[in-house]
C-alpha cells in the first residue's frame, strides 16, 4: 500500500502528464485526469514560425528566456524549418536574459551563454533587468510559454525597444471538456483529496472552464475548503490566489519536487 492509497487526486495537465500520473500511481493515488488546455504542435504553428522569421529579419541584440522547456521547443521547431543554426546565430550575437537555472540549462545545452539569470526564477526579476538594460532602440526577442505577458513586455516598448515575440506551446480549450467537467463535479461532490496544476494557463482555463459550466462558485467553495491545491510554482499558483484559493507549492519549481509534495501533504492527512 502507497502512501496515497484511497486518496483520488486531479491531474489538468497535459504535457508530460503520463510521467507526473506514473509518479502518482506509484504511491497508489487514484488519479483523475483531465487536461485543461491543448497544446498547439510547435512545428505546425504557423504564428511561432512566423515569430521565429521575425525574429531572423534583423539583428538580436538582446534576448529574454523565459522557460527552458519552450526555449528548448523553439528551436526543434526551428530545426525543421531549416532555421535552426540561423537562430542559434543571431540569438548568440545578443545579450541573453534567462528565468532561473531550467532556462539557463537551456541556454547553455543550445551552445549559448546567458548574460543575467533571475536568482528568484520569476518574470518580475527577468523583465525588470531586461527593461533596466538600456533597450532604447536596441532589438528585443522574447520567448514566451504559452501565454502573451503584456504586462512584462510592454515596459520593454516604453523603454525603447523593439520587442518580436515568439510563444511556443500556445494553446486553447480542449475539444471535449467533458473530462474537465467530471473533475470539477468530482471537486464540487468532495471526492477528491487533491487538484495539481503545472502551469498557469491550466489553472486559468480550469476556472474559466467551470464559469462556463455554471459551477464556478460551487468549484471555488470546494477550492476554498480542505481539497488540497498544489501548484508546481508560484506562476502556477497566480490564477488561483487571485481568487482567494490557498495553494501549497514545493521549494523547487519541478515536478518530481509537486510529487513528493502531495504524498506528505495528502498522505500524512
Amino acid at each position: 500500500m502507497g502512501e496515497l492509497s484511497g486518496i483520488a487526486i486531479g491531474v489538468t495537465a497535459e504535457r508530460r502528464a503520463d510521467d507526473f500520473i506514473a509518479a502518482l500511481e506509484r504511491y497508489g493515488a487514484d488519479v483523475r485526469h483531465a487536461p485543461t488546455i491543448t497544446i498547439v504542435p510547435l512545428d505546425a504553428d504557423p504564428d511561432l514560425r512566423a515569430g521565429t522569421e521575425a525574429v531572423l529579419a534583423g539583428r538580436v541584440d538582446f534576448t529574454a528566456v523565459t522557460t527552458g522547456a519552450g526555449f528548448r521547443g523553439w528551436l526543434a521547431a526551428a530545426e525543421t524549418w531549416g532555421l535552426r543554426d540561423r537562430l542559434i546565430t543571431a540569438l548568440g550575437e545578443s545579450r541573453i536574459y534567462a528565468r532561473g537555472p531550467k532556462a539557463v540549462g537551456a541556454v547553455r545545452g543550445a551552445g549559448l551563454r546567458e548574460s543575467f539569470s533571475a536568482a528568484s526564477e520569476s518574470n518580475a526579476e527577468l523583465f525588470g533587468a531586461l527593461a533596466s538594460a538600456g533597450l532604447d532602440g536596441a532589438r528585443v526577442a522574447v520567448q514566451l510559454h504559452g501565454t502573451p505577458l503584456p504586462e512584462h513586455t510592454d515596459p520593454l516598448e516604453r523603454a525603447g525597444a523593439a520587442v518580436v515575440v515568439v510563444q511556443p506551446y500556445r494553446w486553447f480549450s480542449p475539444a471535449d471538456v467533458t473530462p474537465v467537467h467530471d473533475l470539477i463535479d468530482a471537486a464540487v461532490a468532495g471526492e477528491l483529496g487533491g487538484l495539481a496544476f503545472t502551469s498557469a494557463p491550466a489553472a486559468a482555463n480550469f476556472l474559466a472552464l467551470a464559469r462556463s459550466y455554471g459551477r464556478y462558485d460551487e468549484l471555488l467553495a470546494a477550492l476554498r475548503g480542505p481539497l488540497v491545491c498544489a501548484c508546481v510554482g508560484p506562476v502556477t499558483a497566480a490564477p488561483l490566489e487571485e481568487v482567494g484559493v490557498e495553494t501549497v507549492q514545493p521549494e523547487r519549481q519541478r515536478l518530481g519536487a509537486l510529487v513528493k509534495l502531495l504524498v506528505t501533504t495528502l498522505g500524512a492527512a
